[in-house]
């Protein structure tokens, strides 16, 4: 099973989601073809109805725990109660494009510092 699938099956089991989808969205950052560390996930759920965004993210950083140990480099969590989906048009908002990280940073010296 892929990082990406159990990611899924983990938010899915935990959940009733309206909507879910986890994106891989590795190939749009410094990393090797084929890695799983950097994801979008868009949670849509009735659990999150009166959560702020902190109780929110707490609650699916616990679930995935083990998976942030591991690979996950990066997670970004665009999480909606149904009424909050609505409004929004049903869409998430788009990753933006990765900068390179410090290996375009003039400054940046591998093992060193600035």
């Amino acid at each position: 099973m892929s990082l990406q699938q159990a990611i899924e099956q983990k938010l899915a089991n935990a959940f009733a989601s309206y909507h879910l989808t986890v994106e891989n969205e590795s190939h749009k950052h410094n990393v090797p073809p084929n890695s799983e560390t950097h994801f979008k996930v868009t949670l849509v759920a009735p659990e999150f109805e009166g959560q702020g965004k902190v109780k929110r993210h707490q609650s699916i950083y616990r679930i995935l725990a083990e998976e942030m140990a591991g690979g996950v480099h990066a997670l970004a969590l665009h999480v909606y109660s149904p009424k909050e989906w609505q409004a929004s048009g049903q869409a998430a908002p788009e990753s933006p494009n990765c900068m390179g990280g410090s290996k375009n940073d003039p400054a940046f010296t591998p093992g060193g510092s600035r």
